[in-house]
């Protein structure tokens, strides 16, 4: 009974096989007209085929009196083409390969190239802002305050005097306001001086509030770089701050910037309460959106960032950069 069984399953295979084997052909056909190097695909098409077509020889014998043994010879050809055809298809595949990893290389080139352009357009528009609002509004103000003092070297009402003096120190405080406003959005120091300068100054200003002691170590001295590379890291380390002081309830941070070889390392630690790491870059507003914006600067500038930080035991930072700005 077993014996029965066995042709008609053989047979169902091999019918089951040719179908396959021409539906591969079909696919590999299909697919030279999204590849540039399609000759691997025509071959392996071909080689298919010709699998098929001696999978149809040995099918044939069971349905008709068709004899195999009568072409032996064809089928030595047959078996030896279809090799050939699938070793030279197979070793052609390599070059559809390095043809993706190239596509994929000049892909990433141009995402970072965009990252890029966005990035020194948004730093153009908050240059042109802070000179707009220094240029602008501050003489607008600086003229008011002058003319409030005229007013109160004048005889006056005394009951007036105070209000005047209220207007004084107000306009005081909206100039200095606008000056602090500029120099977030656009710090000449960090353009005319430098990274260490600007970031110097940046945190001797954290500093004044004594809600946080921020200490700050460089080897780079008075070493100029890009000044995409530079806005890139003095960004990152503003980000990187403000969480601390918002979100972390860190009384301690330490910042390093060095220059290592061909790259500038940036390392960022605080003592407060941290977060879990594993939440970052993926789409939680409430944690990663600063860190995604900075990793967007960072990979513009083809570098690294990595970002460890557990529950009550604060975060470190470091961020990798190649410091040619390539």
């Amino acid at each position: 009974m077993l014996v029965e069984k066995q042709p008609f399953a053989l047979i169902v295979t091999l019918a089951i096989t040719i179908v396959l084997q021409f539906f591969a052909a079909l696919v590999a056909v299909r697919l030279t007209k999204v590849t540039k190097f399609n000759l691997s695909w025509i071959l392996i098409s071909f080689g298919f085929i010709f699998m098929a077509v001696q999978r149809l020889a040995e099918f044939l014998p069971f349905v008709t009196d068709f004899k195999p043994q009568d072409f032996r010879l064809f089928y030595t050809w047959l078996g030896a083409i279809t090799s050939l055809f699938f070793a030279v298809g197979v070793f052609l595949i390599r070059k559809i390969f390095k043809h993706m990893k190239e596509v994929e290389r000049k892909t990433r080139n141009q995402e970072k190239a965009l990252l890029n352009a966005v990035i020194q357009a948004e730093e153009r528009e908050r240059r042109r802002f802070a000179r707009e609002i220094h240029d602008g509004l501050g003489p607008l103000l600086s003229t008011i305050k002058m003319s409030v003092s005229s007013l109160a070297e004048l005889e006056t009402n005394p009951s007036a005097l105070p209000v005047i003096k209220n207007t004084k120190q107000a306009v005081s405080e909206a100039i200095k306001s606008i000056q602090d406003i500029s120099n977030n959005l656009s710090p000449h120091i960090l353009s005319n001086f430098g990274i260490v300068k600007a970031t110097r100054n940046f945190i001797n200003k954290v500093n004044q509030s004594k809600g946080l002691k921020v200490n700050f170590k460089s080897n780079l001295g008075d070493q100029r770089y890009s000044a995409a590379l530079e806005v890139v890291i003095y960004r990152s380390i503003c980000e990187l701050v403000n969480n601390s002081i918002k979100h972390a309830k860190a009384r301690k941070v330490d910042i390093e910037i060095l220059a290592q070889e061909h790259h500038i390392i940036v390392q960022y630690s605080d003592n407060g309460i941290g977060f879990d790491a594993t939440r970052l870059f993926t789409g939680d507003k409430e944690v990663g959106t600063g860190y995604f914006n900075m990793l967007s600067r960072v990979k513009s500038m083809k570098g690294k960032l990595q970002v460890t930080s557990n529950k009550n035991q604060g975060v470190h930072v470091q961020i990798t950069l190649p410091s040619d700005g390539k």
